[in-house]
């Protein structure tokens, strides 16, 4: 790891400014995030552009917006607002649960009961909507029902995880590509992001069938083997998790009527521990998420493709090459459902 932590810097005065135009409020978060009182999203279908552009960009910069509100959101107003972002429109892949409302297939519901969501979701570090080339530009979270003895979600900036590395990791991971288990699709480990220009690492801890790395100083490319995976996850896991205490992740707990949203492209994401405890042990938890459809294919360097067929031949050689729903499995007995 590098010597030294980058932060990142105080809110833009010119920022701030148009909000209080529109009679809202910003502040960091520590050490990654924000947080933003008096924003209107009931009148989503009429936003203020540069409200929202300001709005966009700080979740591209600090990787996440939380939006405070007195009352609880309305399920279609939350919907609306996450239109606001990215693409644009909302693009959903997942299950939908019945107790969801209206049977409303945008709407993700999550919860540490069965009876009341989906349990068990997103236990390690991951970005949204991998299995796509496009992934999802942006994820909204909207608490229903925070756990009274909390159950909040993890958050790591993969722009300032990328600058914690040494130059060799550097070095190294650039040339790295995974390969998705369920889809087959390539994405770099590391990408620049298209708002900042951040150099941001990118691995989905539980969705990974392959890594190919491009050979330094030659042509051609090989597949890391079952040990160099696990150290590679091993060593991304440990990075994100070293943002907990060097400044650049950030463990939040939810309050009532938080809805928050998340560049996609910027922060990985786990749900934490206490998050998927029984609603015997911490209370209930309820949570909806919401995806946005990407904007532009998190295409791969060197040539290689957007897809592969995972689930067929290895096509380069001696390595882990493994399809199906959960990925490599780096660390034995750990839960993968992402």
């Amino acid at each position: 790891m590098s010597t030294e932590s980058a932060k990142l810097p105080p809110v833009d005065p010119t920022h701030a400014a148009i909000l209080e135009r529109f009679g809202a409020e910003i502040s960091a978060l520590d050490p990654i995030g924000a947080q933003v009182t008096g924003v209107d999203f009931s009148s989503a279908d009429t936003f203020p552009e540069d409200l929202r552009e300001v709005l966009e960009h700080e979740m591209a910069l600090r990787g996440f917006v939380v939006f405070k509100h007195d009352k609880p959101l309305d399920a279609e107003d939350f919907l609306r607002a996450s239109c606001l972002w990215g693409g644009r429109e909302l693009h959903s892949t997942h299950g939908v649960h019945p107790q969801t409302p209206g049977g409303n297939p945008h709407i993700f519901r999550l919860s540490n009961d069965r009876a009341h969501g989906i349990p068990d979701v997103g236990p390690q570090w991951h970005n949204d909507g991998s299995f796509l080339p496009a992934t999802f530009s942006h994820s909204g979270y909207q608490i229903i029902r925070p756990a009274e003895k909390g159950g909040g979600t993890h958050f790591a900036h993969q722009g300032l995880a990328f600058e914690a590395l040494s130059e060799d990791r550097r070095e190294r991971w650039r040339r790295l590509s995974s390969v998705n288990s369920a889809s087959g699709v390539v994405h770099p480990l590391v990408h620049q992001h298209p708002v900042t220009g951040q150099s941001c690492i990118w691995l989905h801890l539980g969705m990974t069938g392959a890594v190919i790395e491009k050979l330094p100083d030659q042509d051609g490319f090989s597949l890391l083997g079952a040990e160099e995976m696990r150290e590679l996850c091993r060593e991304y896991n440990a990075i994100l998790n070293a943002g907990l205490t060097d400044g650049y992740a950030k463990a939040y707990e939810y309050h009532a009527n938080d809805c928050v949203f998340i560049d996609n492209l910027a922060v990985a994401h786990r749900a934490a521990p206490e998050a998927h405890m029984p609603a015997e042990q911490q209370g209930l938890r309820i949570m909806h998420r919401t995806t946005v459809k990407g904007v532009q294919d998190l295409a791969p360097d060197f040539g290689l493709p957007l897809h592969v067929n995972i689930d067929g031949p290895n096509p380069i050689g001696e390595g882990v090459w493994q399809g199906g729903g959960v990925g490599f499995r780096w660390e034995e007995g750990i839960p993968m459902r992402n």
